[in-house]
């Protein structure tokens, strides 16, 4: 018997924790600018989402997830029996070589590209040429990755398979070439935000989808994943803010020297000489960019993440000081799953959606008036009521809050303020004591007011006295989070080295 060789395969980058330590950085401070995944889950990825599959996990599915197949059959306007599920587009990347190209040849449209095309050939013994029209079997990567072009798609004798991983980004597509033969790839990791659940699909005709599904292994991806693609697929996608946040970003990149190229997708690509002279740079500041030959790929996240890789190149670049980086912090439960950056001090940059609008605005008046930089979203069962999300979503905040205050040494610990609301008025009190005391009385309380703080008090481990009245609820309430948030900056402020405790601990 012939022994098999390891083949030259896909080298991931390295973990948060081994960049970590190589840079002697906290691995929370890591961010991954090098994976083109957005900065955080999409809201329909929640525990409740995941219920059903969960109840029947001792089961298989024995209909191949036909709810997901039929939702986007629906959504492309084809035919269920039209729609192939794999673990994720790269399975579908293997097989299609396998099936196409095995000791045949493959190209791929444009030449620079996915770098996976040629892992699949090499796995099924094929040789990459660079002649489309030669080639048993052609990947257009449309929009491409890494370059972010938006390539024309060719006419070619061979099977032409389209992986439009990042079509979402351009408002493109193209399934008018699958009645020509073509097979369409399309994934959840990079719009949908599911890259750990690993589920895409391919979409051709029905005579290909057989031949497709016929060399699949029975249900490649698992219940909960496919559970998790259901219910992001079942909301209208909402990419608007990353793609104004691509062209954001454009224009700082522009005015730090680093031009990049036109990009259709959720990434830019920067031309340039020696791009892992960069790359190493920037690893010392935790943040993780991605070099290629003849240029450098820079994922796009969101402002609070991409303001930090801005930092970090006008350190590098200009040798500025680099902005604090913020506390990163996530709590999961079985009702809500809610993600924190926070900085402190900061400059009042505030954003809270946990879809509870009016809490979400008395903790963003909160944080503003504390002069914190807060970055607070998630999701939770807001089908049974408000109580879990606001409970949580104060937890959450007070336990990122007592984790940056640290042993909160040159604190000055304590702060007052009276806030009035139109005929409302409140006085907070507040005590960054390390013991976790609340005493609260709001009249009239809206609800879960009185609640809120008391979660915060607990979890971040401060004395908090909140005293309001008034004949609004409304008013009542916003007064007291925002006296909460002025009393709060007062307590922040650094007046010293020392715990302010003549116990010299708290």
């Amino acid at each position: 018997m012939t022994r098999p060789e390891a083949l030259e395969a896909y080298q991931w980058p390295p973990s948060n924790e081994a960049i970590a330590a190589s840079v002697g950085i906290d691995p929370r401070n890591i961010i991954r600018f090098d994976g083109n995944t957005p900065a955080t889950p999409p809201a329909t990825a929640r525990p409740a989402a995941l219920a059903k599959a969960l109840a029947d996990i001792n089961e298989y599915d024995r209909g191949r997830y036909e709810s997901l197949r039929q939702a986007i059959a629906d959504k492309h306007e084809v035919d269920l029996d039209q729609v192939a599920i794999g673990a994720g587009s790269d399975e579908f990347i293997v097989l299609l070589t396998r099936i196409f190209a095995e000791g045949g040849t493959v190209a791929t449209v444009p030449a620079f590209s996915y770098s996976m095309y040629r892992y699949a050939a090499i796995m099924a013994g094929a040789t990459i040429i660079d002649d489309p029209e030669k080639a048993d079997l052609v990947f257009v990567c449309r929009p491409n990755n890494p370059t972010g072009e938006l390539p024309d798609i060719p006419k070619v004798p061979g099977q032409l398979v389209i992986d439009e991983a990042y079509a979402d980004y351009a408002g493109v597509d193209a399934f008018d070439e699958v009645s020509n033969g073509a097979i369409i790839l399309r994934t959840f990791s990079k719009a949908y935000g599911l890259a750990g659940a690993r589920v895409g699909y391919a979409i051709s005709n029905k005579e290909l989808t057989a031949v497709i599904t016929s060399r699949q292994a029975p249900l490649s991806v698992s219940a909960l994943s496919a559970s998790l693609a259901l219910a992001a697929i079942s909301v209208p996608l909402n990419i608007e803010g990353q793609i104004a946040e691509r062209e954001r970003m454009v224009k700082e990149l522009t005015a730090l020297g680093l031009v990049p190229a036109k990009s259709y997708t959720n990434f830019l690509f920067i031309p340039m000489e020696n791009p892992q002279e960069l790359v190493d740079k920037l690893m010392a500041y935790g943040t993780i960019v991605r070099a290629f030959k003849g240029g450098l790929r820079i994922s796009i996240r969101d402002e609070i993440d991409d303001d930090m890789l801005l930092s970090a190149l006008r350190a590098v670049l200009k040798g500025e000081d680099v902005e604090a980086s913020p506390l990163r912090y996530r709590r999961a439960t079985a009702e809500t799953l809610l993600t924190v950056r926070l900085r402190i001090p900061g400059e009042g940059r505030v954003y809270v959606n946990t879809g509870q609008g009016f809490y979400d605005h008395m903790l963003h008046a909160l944080a503003f008036h504390a002069g914190m930089d807060l970055r607070l979203e998630g999701v939770g069962d807001l089908e049974t009521g408000e109580h879990h999300v606001v409970e949580d979503m104060m937890r959450t905040f007070g336990e990122a809050l007592d984790i940056s205050l640290g042993d909160r040494k040159g604190l000055a610990r304590y702060g007052e303020a009276r806030v009035p609301m139109d005929e409302a008025i409140a006085h907070a009190v507040v005590d960054l004591s390390g013991r976790a005391t609340a005493n609260i009385s709001i009249d009239p309380d809206p609800g879960m007011a009185a609640h809120a703080f008391e979660s915060l008090a607990q979890t971040a481990r401060i004395t908090l006295h909140v005293t309001a009245s008034g004949k609004n609820a409304h008013h009542v309430a916003e007064a007291c989070f925002k006296a909460v948030g002025r009393a709060m900056a007062q307590a922040l402020v650094k007046t010293g080295t020392q715990i302010n405790s003549t116990k010299g601990t708290l």
